[in-house]
């Protein structure tokens, strides 16, 4: 389904009983909704709503002209909740998905029953410029993210879950490679600009953390002290998990994500 706004579309899907209470999903940098598949059926059994949302440039979702903001990505999620009459949500995002959900603590509390934060950071990392600039570089030379697909993916997932799930890595792949390069580098820079950490204090709504402990970009050191920012915050883990902890370790990610849905009803 389409949301239109001015000069663009954002897409996203709606599953679950009408009466149920809407669990919001924004994915990582170069992923799409997809990133969501395994949480779907667990949710949609236990009564809640799954709303899962294609960033801007990524997926079925139509792209602008870079350089975004985390905040201007948080307003898309709300204008997507404004189309569907939705007044308030329990909101997971993972990578830019949980930078994207500080935001939304920070200045759409009151549409937030509980958020979760998988795998992120509270302000932009100190090598951004050298960590994105290259892959924005080459996936703009080649229009596409063919070039950069293999390395991200390898960050994302393990070589043993490659190993027992080939069609789910390839599905992942593609999606990433399906990304466009506008709408890549456009997020790619709202990573690269942005500072929440002193505001999280103000915080109030529920706020658990969760991280793969063998994520190269969020270890469980730094997402514990990410959850010490939160008034209300909570943090688990995944032992041997990546990047994609709710791909990787799809039943571990919904016992907690169930129980923390539960506990914030």
């Amino acid at each position: 389904m389409l949301v239109p706004l001015k000069g663009r579309n954002l897409y996203h899907d709606v599953v679950g009983p009408e009466s149920g209470q809407v669990v919001a999903f924004s994915h990582s940098l170069a992923a799409d909704l997809g990133m969501w598949a395994e949480q779907v059926p667990a949710l949609t059994a236990a009564g809640y709503r799954a709303l899962r949302i294609d960033m801007r440039g990524h997926g079925g979702s139509g792209v602008l002209p870079g350089p975004y903001t985390i905040d201007e990505l948080a307003d898309d999620l709300v204008a997507v909740l404004d189309a569907l009459g939705v007044s308030k949500c329990h909101y997971v995002g993972l990578s830019i998905g949980g930078m994207i959900g500080q935001s939304l603590g920070l200045r759409h509390a009151n549409r937030m029953q509980s958020l979760m934060l998988c795998d992120t950071q509270t302000q932009s990392p100190a090598d951004a410029a050298t960590r994105w600039g290259p892959r924005i570089e080459a996936a703009n030379k080649a229009g596409s993210l063919e070039p950069i697909a293999d390395a991200t993916i390898g960050r994302w997932l393990t070589e043993d879950f490659r190993k027992k799930h080939p069609g789910r890595w390839k599905q992942i792949r593609d999606s990433i490679v399906g990304c466009t390069p506008m709408g890549y580098a456009g997020c790619a820079q709202a990573i690269g600009n942005f500072n929440f950490t002193a505001r999280l204090n103000t915080v109030k709504t529920p706020t658990l953390v969760v991280c793969g402990t063998d994520d190269p970009s969020a270890a469980p050191a730094e997402s514990k002290h990410v959850a010490s920012l939160f008034p209300n915050g909570s943090y688990d883990d995944f032992a041997g998990a990546r990047h994609l902890p709710n791909v990787e370790q799809p039943d571990a990610f919904n016992r907690v994500l169930l129980k923390w849905l539960a506990a914030h009803k």
